[in-house]
């Protein structure tokens, strides 16, 4: 955990149903942002300590899941092909990105005093 986020903490993580069996949560979405920042699924793979299998197999499932392709593998090149994001990968990332900015927004307070309820706990009347 970084030090930002220890500080942050309580913190929001969101997780999205698409279906019973399919979920997108930050694991994901960071798996694509990778794959669309290193143009290839083994590089997104090694920036999250990965395998490949892993990471193929979680493209896979998101392919699945959505129903249509987020990412595209290429093929030739000097390095043999890579990965991109599909228009429809883009957008599921972005969208995820405002939903949880959006929730984010929409807990702040709460999450502020939570926050402060875990570092200064208050006294109890009765300890039961």
């Amino acid at each position: 955990m970084s030090k930002s986020t220890t500080r942050s903490i309580p913190s929001l993580s969101l997780r999205i149903d698409l279906d019973p069996e399919g979920r997108i949560g930050p694991g994901k979405i960071e798996l694509l942002e990778n794959i669309r920042e290193f143009g290839s699924i083994s590089a997104a793979g090694r920036a999250m300590d990965m395998s490949y299998k892993r990471a193929w197999d979680l493209v896979d499932e998101i392919n699945r899941i959505c129903r249509q392709p987020a990412v595209e593998r290429q093929t030739g090149g000097k390095n043999g092909g890579g990965a991109i994001l599909t228009p429809f990968g883009t957008s599921l990332v972005a969208r995820y990105r405002k939903i949880e900015r959006d929730a984010a927004n929409a807990v702040r307070k709460e999450l502020t005093a939570l926050r402060a309820d875990i570092i200064r706990p208050k006294k109890s009347a009765s300890h039961s």
